[in-house]
């Protein structure tokens, strides 16, 4: 094959599988790995027959690369990321195009971005999303980088994307620099959170309604019916009614141990540099560290006692009540991602697309859902949307939610059932709706230890004051700063 459309160098799951989205929807691709007897594997088993090439040399992929080239990554975030560019450019010419469609962090996208343009190399960092099926069949993909690379692109991520029911693809320009990796790092910390309510409402039926997992997968078809219709609800009902060959339900022998690949931390990281209460996302990933403990509860679950767990009300009324919490929930983690993504946006001056994005989330990703675009049609109505739970949509829903968000929180403090994530959207959502906040209290101890002084509420704002609490302080204060 000679002048192929595109060049993928990485053949694990999500390489091998984009590359036959690319065949299969006509374009000509040549493939590298750095194992290259990987690359033969490929070409004779699945991808033989296809419009599919292979190389054993990255000079010898760029050769076979039409002009200017396009030539996607897909490794492992970081220095690996550098060395398969660093590998490239002896072979590429002005104007080609280099895509990195890892989980790679936005700022090291920003760097590259701007690396790359000064060589007269175009870039984009796409987040891609969807898993293997997703990669194969219709991911969502999530481009930025440098403008100029993106109409070379775009015929092939448009048509390789998943489609909304309306025939849109879940691809569209997110902006400039690191854009599309943020983006797509907020997705995964939203999916981080969606994943860890699902296993908190999981754990209150199990354990607090003593419910088999039968009983459970049956609720959870139910609930994927409903407001809750995504594919998260859909895959926990598949697992929950998970059957092996002895008649076991494969989820009840998985080790309760929870791994992680980083992008919900860099989410809560980020959040915390800009200041944005993230604290859903922020718990569901410090859940997953507490499951990493698992000696250690073995041994606390020896020592340290708390309420019996089983619950003696209404079983029917309180799984009713988990659909609603968890739906409530849900909508406060959108809103403290979209909260995090219009800080980010303003601080790079990206301009991102709102909207577009929930479009982009329509379809192909993990966190796809029917709400989305719920979401969507929010910021068409309103671009400056400054919260989703202000839409009238999502004040609607969380109001005729809220009672049982309540009283699910309530009953699992009672029983002694963890609800990191889900306690967290309760009270962030009671913080937000809240004028005053004990802060005031917070300001007057810290000017008290430190003279980080404090505005008055009976003076304009922007000025500051000093109390000399204890008499022996003097006048001198802090200077005013936020970290």
């Amino acid at each position: 094959m000679s002048d192929a459309d595109i060049g993928l160098i990485g053949l694990a799951v999500m390489g091998e599988n984009l590359v036959l989205n690319m065949a299969s929807n006509g374009y000509n691709v040549v493939v590298y790995n750095r194992t290259t007897s990987k690359v033969d594997e490929f070409l004779a088993g699945r991808a033989a027959g296809k419009s599919i090439a292979g190389a054993h040399s990255l000079e010898e992929m760029c050769s076979k690369l039409a002009r200017p080239r396009r030539v996607m990554i897909m490794v492992k975030a970081g220095g690996a990321v550098d060395k398969v560019i660093d590998g490239l450019l002896p072979h590429l010419d002005e104007g080609d195009i280099l895509i990195d469609g890892g989980n790679s962090e936005f700022p090291d996208s920003i760097r590259r971005t701007d690396d790359l343009a000064a060589r007269g190399i175009l870039f984009i960092g796409t987040g891609v999303s969807g898993g293997e099926e997703g990669a194969l069949k219709g991911p969502s993909i999530m481009p930025g980088g440098n403008p100029a690379a993106w109409p070379h692109v775009k015929p092939i991520f448009q048509s390789i994307a998943a489609k909304t029911d309306a025939g849109e693809p879940c691809c569209e320009w997110v902006g400039r620099g690191g854009a599309g990796h943020f983006v797509k790092m907020v997705h995964n910390g939203i999916e981080y959170g969606d994943m860890q309510m699902i296993c908190e409402t999981y754990q209150m039926m199990k354990d607090g309604l003593g419910m088999s997992n039968q009983q459970m997968h049956d609720v959870f078809s139910k609930w994927n019916d409903g407001v809750l219709d995504s594919y998260l609800i859909e895959i926990t009902r598949d697992i929950l009614g998970y059957v092996d060959e002895d008649g076991n339900s494969t989820v009840d022998v998985i080790l309760d141990k929870a791994g992680q690949k980083g992008t919900g931390k860099w989410t809560a990281i980020s959040a915390l540099d800009v200041g944005q209460p993230l604290t859903l996302i922020g718990e569901a990933v410090f859940a997953r560290c507490l499951s990493a403990l698992k000696e250690e509860r073995v041994s606390a679950s020896k020592v340290l006692k708390g309420p019996d767990s089983r619950f003696d009300g209404d079983p029917e009324a309180l799984v009713n009540d988990l659909e609603q919490a968890l739906y409530a929930s849900k909508i406060v983690s959108y809103a403290q991602g979209y909260q995090l993504m219009r800080a980010i946006s303003d601080e790079k001056d990206w301009e991102l697309n709102y909207g577009a994005i929930a479009l982009m989330w329509r379809g192909g990703c993990i966190i796809r859902s029917a709400f989305l675009s719920n979401i969507r049609d929010a910021f068409e109505k309103d671009a400056g949307l400054t919260n989703l739970l202000l839409d009238p949509f999502f004040e609607s829903a969380v109001e005729n939610a809220q009672s049982a968000w309540r009283r699910v929180v309530a009953t699992a403090a009672t029983l002694g059932i963890p609800m990191p994530a889900i306690s967290a959207a309760l009270a962030y959502f009671d913080g937000y709706r809240t004028e005053r906040l004990p802060a005031n209290l917070l300001q007057a101890q810290r000017d008290y230890f430190g003279a980080h002084t404090y505005e008055r509420t009976d003076r304009p704002r922007g000025e500051y004051f000093h109390t000399n609490w204890t008499g022996r302080g003097g006048t001198t204060a802090s200077s005013t700063y936020n970290a």
